[in-house]
């Protein structure tokens, strides 16, 4: 089993940053790729950002790219989500996931095994 803990969500105005973490422990030789999901009231969950856990591939919903960026620290196995010049419309529950299943392009919830208890982002304008 891999377990994720999500943390350093927060308030934020436009225009600002944040970031998150999120580590992973148990067994993470297993893992493929890490994920980051977002989940905005209302709304389905959607891919943000991921990362592979070899830290070669990066992969980054469009409205995001540019703005965000995903990195691995692999002495402490976490995982980050820089992001840059945040909107409103970023705000929402993120949460952090982590896949076993090889993905040439890991996107989908269903990419993901283990999921963390997610962290509140919310932006003002």
């Amino acid at each position: 089993q891999v377990q994720v803990v999500e943390s350093g969500g927060g308030l934020a105005q436009a225009g600002d940053s944040l970031r998150l973490s999120c580590t992973a422990s148990g067994r993470t030789f297993e893992i493929y790729s890490m994920g980051w999901f977002r989940q905005a009231t209302g709304k389905n969950r959607e891919f943000v950002a991921a990362i592979k856990w070899s830290g070669d591939m990066t992969y980054y919903k469009a409205s995001v790219k540019g703005r965000f960026t995903v990195s691995r620290d692999n002495d402490t196995n976490t995982v980050y989500l820089q992001m840059n010049s945040l909107k409103p419309e970023d705000t929402a529950v993120y949460y952090c996931a982590a896949g076993r299943k090889f993905r040439p392009i890991p996107s989908k919830m269903a990419d993901f095994d283990s999921w963390g208890q997610g962290t509140q982002v919310t932006v003002s304008s």
